[in-house]
């Protein structure tokens, strides 16, 4: 044998060596294309009845968020009707009761001093200014 036959026998070897790796790494390739496909059909199956619950859980919602938006507005009409008769009801009887109160306080004063008149100075007691009335203390301490 000479040298050139004796080389291509090499790579003949190699050749033969080189596809039947590259024909193990293709059946390789088509088991786990298989595999996937397989995969892949039975995450479809699984998935399309979820996205059919996913989207009646969200119509569902959506007719909850509905009701829920009714009610708001019907709270908001509500208060709206409370603040307007809070309002009608401070104008009608709070200018009145204040000036009955102012009424009933200066006449209880003129009533003292009246009877004070006719006793000794130091036996009348100061005004007294209801509680809520007074000022707050206010403390030294920063």
């Amino acid at each position: 044998m000479s040298g050139g036959e004796v080389a291509g026998l090499l790579v003949a070897v190699f050749w033969a060596i080189l596809v039947s790796f590259l024909a193990v790494a293709l059946a390789r390739l088509a088991v786990a294309l298989r595999a996937a496909t397989r995969l892949v059909e039975e995450l479809t199956d699984r998935a399309v009845p979820l996205l059919g619950e996913a989207t009646d859980t969200v119509r569902s919602a959506q007719t909850q968020l509905d009701r829920v938006d009714a009610i708001a507005g019907d709270i908001q009409e509500v208060t709206a009707n409370a603040s307007a008769l809070s309002t009608t009801v401070s104008s009608t009887f709070g200018g009145p009761l204040v000036k009955v109160a102012a009424f009933g306080y200066g006449v209880r004063r003129a009533l003292a001093r009246r009877r004070a008149a006719g006793e000794p100075a130091a036996a009348v007691p100061p005004p007294t200014v209801p509680a809520a009335r007074r000022a707050p203390r206010r403390s030294r301490r920063g």
